[in-house]
Order: C-alpha cells, then sequence, then structure tokens
C-alpha cells in the first residue's frame, strides 16, 4: 500500500542547497562553455577524487535538521510528521559524496532522486512535495510558473550567523505576494503608498486571496495540529516580518484568523530594516520576493526568493526583481 503523505510536511532540496556546493560546481562551470563533454568528465573526476571528503553545510541545511528533529514526537503507527527528499542532477554515483556526508552527519534522509543531468522539477509531485529549495534560477521558475508546490532560491549562507533557539523550528514570511497575493503588493506599486493604506483599510474584513506560500504555510498549521504541543507552545514557531504598518496591519491578521492559522509573532515594520528584525528573531530560514530585503537579511539569517511568475505584472513594475 501506498505511503500517504498528505499529513506529512515533505520538503524537496538540492544537493547544492543541503550543502555548500560551490567547489564541484566550479569544476563544471569553468569548462562547460567550452566542452561539455570535458566538463562532464571533469566533474565526474572530481566527485570521485573528494567521494569521502566532508561538505560544508548550505543555506537550507540549518531548516533540514530542525525539521527532521520534529520525528521525535511522530506518534506510533501513523505517518511521518515530516519527509525530506534530497533531489539532484547528479548521476547515483557522482551523489555518493552527498550520501556519504548526510550519514557523516547521521541525518535520517532516507528518500533521493538523481537524475543523471535532467531536471528534478518533473519528480516534486511524484514525491508529495510541499516546499522545494534550489539554488536554480531556471528550476525555481519553472515550479513558480506550474504552480506545483511553494518553491524558493536560496541565498548563499550567512556570514554572520546567530545561533538559533534549539528545540523549535523558526519560519519568517513576507506577507504580501508570498502568503498572500500581489494585489495589494501591486496597488502600492502602481498607485503609491497612501492609495495602498486606505484600500487595505477599507477592506480590513475582506480575507486576501492566497499567494504562493498559503499552501505551504497551511501545511505547517496542520504540522502544529499532529504535535503534542498547544500550538501557542508549539515547536513550529511562525513569523510574519512585514514592510506594512498602521493603517494596513488589520487585514493580515484578520486574513489569517480567516484562515484558521495561527502565527506566533507579526512584525510590522513600517519602513524599519528587516534584516534588524530578522537578525533578532533568528529563523531557520526567511522568505521574501523582494531582494532589497533578502540581501541585508541574507548575511544573518538562511534566506531564500520567492519567485514571481513570468506572467505577473510585478516584474514589470519592479524590473523582474522585486525592487521599485
Amino acid at each position: 500500500m501506498p505511503l500517504d503523505l498528505s499529513d506529512t510536511l515533505v520538503v524537496g532540496i538540492t544537493t547544492t542547497a543541503l550543502f555548500d556546493m560551490t567547489e564541484s560546481d566550479n569544476a563544471f562551470q569553468s569548462s562547460f562553455k567550452e566542452d561539455r563533454a570535458k566538463a562532464v568528465a571533469d566533474y565526474r573526476d572530481h566527485m570521485l577524487k573528494h567521494e569521502h571528503e566532508p561538505l560544508v553545510d548550505g543555506t537550507g541545511m540549518p531548516l533540514v535538521r530542525a525539521l527532521l528533529a520534529l520525528n521525535q514526537y511522530q506518534p506510533d503507527s501513523q505517518p511521518p510528521l515530516v519527509e525530506v527528499v534530497v533531489m539532484s542532477r547528479n548521476s547515483p554515483e557522482t551523489g555518493l559524496r552527498v550520501l556519504h556526508n548526510i550519514r557523516r552527519l547521521n541525518l535520517p534522509i532516507t528518500r533521493y532522486a538523481f537524475t543523471g543531468g535532467e531536471s528534478v522539477t518533473a519528480y516534486l509531485d511524484a514525491f508529495d512535495v510541499d516546499l522545494f529549495l534550489t539554488t536554480r534560477p531556471a528550476d525555481a521558475q519553472q515550479v513558480t510558473d506550474a504552480g506545483t508546490c511553494a518553491v524558493a532560491l536560496v541565498k548563499a549562507p550567512p556570514s554572520d550567523m546567530a545561533p538559533i533557539p534549539e528545540g523549535q523550528v523558526r519560519i519568517a514570511f513576507d506577507a504580501d505576494a508570498v502568503l498572500f497575493d500581489e494585489s495589494s503588493e501591486l496597488l502600492n506599486k502602481v498607485e503609491g503608498l497612501p492609495s495602498f493604506h486606505k484600500n487595505e483599510d477599507l477592506n480590513q474584513n475582506s480575507p486576501m486571496q492566497e499567494g504562493p506560500y498559503a499552501q505551504f504555510l497551511r501545511k505547517l498549521s496542520r504540522l502544529q495540529g499532529r504535535l503534542p504541543f498547544n500550538v501557542e507552545f508549539s515547536p513550529v514557531h511562525i513569523a510574519i516580518v512585514t514592510a506594512r504598518n498602521a493603517p494596513a496591519e488589520m487585514r493580515v491578521i484578520k486574513t489569517l484568523r480567516h484562515w484558521n492559522i495561527y502565527v506566533n509573532a507579526m512584525f510590522f515594520l513600517g519602513g524599519v530594516e528587516k534584516a534588524k528584525v530578522l537578525k533578532a528573531y533568528r529563523p531557520h530560514i526567511f522568505f521574501d520576493d523582494q531582494d532589497s530585503h533578502l540581501e541585508p537579511a541574507a548575511k544573518h539569517v538562511p534566506s531564500a526568493k520567492v519567485p514571481y511568475k513570468t506572467t505577473s505584472p510585478l516584474k514589470a513594475v519592479t524590473g523582474g526583481d522585486g525592487l521599485p
């Protein structure tokens, strides 16, 4: 009988998001443009030569460790609380270095997809993935456009990362165009902040439409419900860190109430730098759609970009990268 993962949070992560594979990637990219066959051979030789050497943690590692630790609360004879699937364009042979490192770290990961050079995105549905973390922009865009699952393009690992509280999974989200649809963000960009504030205040009792991370947030909420804790004391700690401020704050709170989702913390910043708040909050990962917020934050906390769909009007008004 197939394993039922409908109540399990499933994270798909590429090897380059789980580990820092910069050295290995350089071995491939240095000769790829000139001679593809040579590049593949050089990469294979590099991976085999260094097969038993340790890898440095990547941006996604803190989140993976924290999520997998939640399985200690898994009820007997029920599906796991969390599953992590490592997804890689490596061949099984060149992927051995990753497997050795996963065993070295005692990570309880049992599912893998090694596609031998082909894109891994076609297999997200097959593995019931709810969140896909990658370092490949083309893959992230493809998943976004298809609406397959929540997807993010991880930034480089933080250079000044503060210790994250143990025993918790701390996840921080931006609001507009991430948890919620992009209509309010578009209004802000096109008509300006006064029109945005007026619209959000007038519509504070009208729930916003779901954004690209709404279903992932719902899955986190279901995970909270499966844990043996009251939601207020759950080890799954969720925060919203948004540039909104009064009078646009009420609609966020009331929308989440309408969705029946409990969020532990909200920060309505109104111009305060997100990086400072995130450095204090210390999440395992922060999701945002704008590089202007992500670049400063990524120096202190693991951060990942939520891409716009190719057809999104926000691409036109922000230059495609979330910047004014």
